[in-house]
């Protein structure tokens, strides 16, 4: 006996509900451990560099994996894969709060990005199916993009708390309970649904051979300080990578169901979305990782207040992402996607001079609240241009990759500005006599590093994507999901 019609239409949005906490955990969980760095370096002696591993060890599998995910969501079935990425996440969170080395800790944050590689996409496939286009779904994507945009900003201030009042384990096992409450109530609230196929082609070789490649080649950058730019380790490591991504062409060009279609990059607005979006996703990772470590190891804030002073930046990017949805049908998605990276690069600048006595208000606030603004203006017009001109059978594919361009933006990012800072400080230990000087000017170079980055973005999304693309929306309703 089926449901009534309103039982059916609550079950739906409870669905809804589950689905956004859901994407909202697993994107808390790339900023959640940045404010816990400090504790947790210190608690496993984790030398400064190697500690973008914590944040890198989750994001780069995250990333590699994330188009295989949605693969194998849409043919195995994506409520099962749901709740499978939801329980491994949750397995991975609870091995990582009893981390008793770095090793382990990277290695449990690695199988936590490859659950949110399986939850994400499936959960995202799962609303497409559920809600029919037009209003019915522009509302449920307005709530996913609400709740999942603002899951990086709330992750540093629940991270803070959790690390003051708690311990920075808890950053990890606070996942351990939602993971298995979602996964439980997903099998009464979600009904399966998968694509009808003769045959189950998964190009597994694709998704290790890039996300192998992308490892090696953040790998090589981070320890090149150690290990000498022109030794044989680091020139023989960006060797194997550059083999390794060569080889995922090639699986992707002769594979009958690639992860990604070489063709849909023959959309040049789409293929300068990704480009833009891998340098943001550069700067805004490389940001948070920062600005946290320099309120922590220089200005001496303890991991509470830290979390705290992030809230400004977490409200500017709420309010500017909405104000850049009602922009984008006025003026374009172009024109609102150059003016945020351009604020994200003076952002940056403006980061690049704090100082071993500065303040929260000169150092911090108003650059923060800069780049919060640029942030959410960055964000709704980038996806909007990745996914804009491309079949519906290819949206999906867009999707997928713009929220990879992004991830991976994010370690390869992180791995340079760590580089960056690491040649700068040399081996301080935070501490010591002289280490807050030297820690401020490491910082300062990465700040600068990233900025250049932002400028790159902004100059590709000036040369690639197309002005006549961007003014095909203007007059149009854009969908909230943006934001997110």
């Amino acid at each position: 006996m089926s449901p009534d019609p309103a039982t059916a239409e609550r079950r739906k949005w409870l669905a809804l509900m589950l689905l956004a906490v859901a994407q909202f955990v697993v994107v808390l969980d790339a900023s959640i451990t940045n404010v816990a760095l400090p504790s947790i370096g210190e608690d496993l002696e984790i030398s400064q560099e190697n500690l973008a591993w914590v944040v890198n060890g989750y994001t780069l599998v995250f990333g590699g994996f994330l188009l295989l995910g949605g693969r194998i969501a849409d043919l195995v079935g994506r409520r099962r894969m749901f709740i499978t990425g939801l329980l491994l996440f949750s397995a991975a969170s609870l091995v990582g709060g009893f981390s008793s080395s770095e090793g382990m800790l990277i290695a449990a944050r690695a199988v936590q990005g490859l659950g949110a590689a399986l939850v994400s996409p499936a959960a995202l496939s799962i609303l497409t199916v559920t809600f029919a286009e037009g209003p019915e779904r522009n509302k449920a994507m307005g709530v996913w993009g609400a709740v999942a945009g603002s899951g990086g900003a709330a992750g540093v201030l629940l991270g803070g708390m959790l690390t003051e009042w708690l311990s920075w384990e808890w950053v990890l096992w606070v996942n351990v309970p939602i993971g298995i409450v979602a996964a439980i109530l997903a099998l009464s609230l979600i009904d399966e649904s998968k694509q009808e196929s003769d045959t189950r082609h998964f190009d597994i070789a694709g998704a290790v051979s890039v996300t192998a490649g992308l490892s090696i080649l953040v790998y090589a950058l981070v320890d090149a300080n150690d290990a000498g730019w022109g030794s044989g380790q680091t020139l023989g490591l960006l060797a194997l990578s550059a083999v390794l991504l060569a080889a995922f062409v090639v699986v992707e060009r002769r594979s009958k169901s690639p992860l990604v279609p070489f063709r849909i990059f023959e959309n040049r607005t789409l293929t300068g979305a990704n480009v833009t979006g891998l340098l943001v996703g550069a700067s805004l990772f490389s940001m948070f990782f920062y600005i946290s470590l320099y309120m922590q190891q220089t200005l001496g804030y303890d991991a509470l207040k830290a979390g705290v002073a992030y809230l400004p930046l977490a409200l500017t990017i709420i309010v500017a992402a909405g104000v850049a949805s009602a922009l984008v049908t006025k003026i374009g998605f172009k024109p609102v996607l150059l003016g945020g990276l351009a604020l994200v690069t003076i952002a940056l600048l403006w980061f690049s001079r704090v100082s071993v006595d500065g303040s929260y208000v000169g150092d911090i606030l108003f650059p923060s609240v800069i780049a919060g603004a640029g942030l959410g203006f960055a964000f709704v017009p980038v996806t909007l241009a990745a996914t804009h001109g491309t079949d519906e059978h290819d949206a999906g594919l867009a999707s997928g990759l713009i929220n990879t361009s992004q991830q991976v933006g994010g370690a390869l990012g992180l791995a340079i500005l760590s580089a960056v800072a690491a040649s700068v400080t040399g081996d301080v230990i935070p501490g010591t006599p002289g280490s807050v000087e030297a820690l401020t000017d490491g910082f300062q170079s990465a700040f600068l590093t990233g900025a250049g980055l932002a400028a790159l973005g902004f100059v590709a999304a000036l040369t690639l994507i197309r002005s006549s693309d961007s003014k095909a929306l203007i007059g149009a309703e854009v969908s909230p999901a943006a934001v997110g």
